[in-house]
């Protein structure tokens, strides 16, 4: 198998993911493609945020490993993992921002962490970033002045500080109501277009999954595997598996149209 393809942005090679005796996920293999938004999709307990884990270097496979550009990420040195992450932003669940910062101390803390830059040129990166996922005019807002929505906004903003080329979101429309939660699959994939950034979202979300999904696998709870991968349209419409097609209709017509944002 040839991991150096251009077009390969990632790959998991054989993962088995467990913690102690217990097996979460076993022999996973799959492939992104470079600029492509990547689903991984399943019901809760499957292993969604385990392998999110894994990817990002915060749980260490029992088995296989995570090439990135053709490179092994667990087989490499701390140093290297470390220089690896820095080209990684991750938006959590929770947006994970301090309460204690504003929006624009929040977004511009990694270049404080990472970088030289004096505190202006860092005031102002933040100002360019927030505004690039609509908060201009917020900066100075603290996290509980905000809405749920925004404050995902502000998570996104700060994930995009240092300029990653991949993205990784765990469930980026948990606690969003619709209009929200539609907006924010709207920015995805503007960022997507704009910056040629890769992205992996964990969702369990049927109309992110539709609307932003370029590919994607599906994991299992039961099995413990990965059971399908594919365009999630292309799943809905033609798999034969029947825990597929059951988790991407919940029970309705296989038939039913995704709903893609405009």
């Amino acid at each position: 198998m040839d991991l150096s393809h251009p077009d390969i942005r990632i790959e998991m090679r054989d993962l088995t993911l467990a913690f102690g005796s217990f097996m979460v996920m076993r022999h996973l293999t799959a492939r992104v493609k470079r600029g492509e938004v990547f689903i991984i999709m399943g019901g809760s307990g499957c292993g969604k945020s385990t392998l999110l884990r894994a990817l990002i270097g915060l749980k260490e496979p029992a088995q296989g490993d995570v090439y990135y550009d053709g490179v092994a990420f667990w087989a490499a040195t701390p140093e290297e993992r470390q220089r690896r992450l820095r080209s990684f932003g991750v938006l959590f669940q929770s947006g994970a921002l301090w309460s204690s910062m504003t929006l624009a101390e929040n977004v511009g803390l990694p270049l404080g962490e990472y970088t030289e830059l004096p505190a202006a040129d860092i005031t102002e990166i933040a100002r360019l970033k927030l505004a690039l996922v609509g908060l201009k005019g917020f900066e100075d807002y603290y996290p509980s002045e905000i809405s749920g929505g925004m404050n995902k906004r502000a998570g996104l903003a700060r994930a995009l500080t240092l300029d990653p080329d991949i993205l990784f979101f765990d469930e980026p429309s948990a606690g969003l109501d619709p209009i929200s939660s539609r907006n924010l699959d709207r920015l995805i994939l503007d960022l997507r277009d704009s910056l040629g950034a890769t992205f992996v979202v964990v969702t369990h979300e049927l109309d992110s999954i539709f609307a932003i999904g370029d590919s994607a696998i599906f994991l299992d709870a039961g099995t413990r595997t990965m059971r399908a991968e594919g365009n999630p349209c292309d799943l809905l419409l033609h798999s034969t598996d029947p825990a597929v097609r059951e988790f991407l209709s919940r029970g309705q017509s296989a038939t039913r149209t995704p709903v893609i944002p405009p």
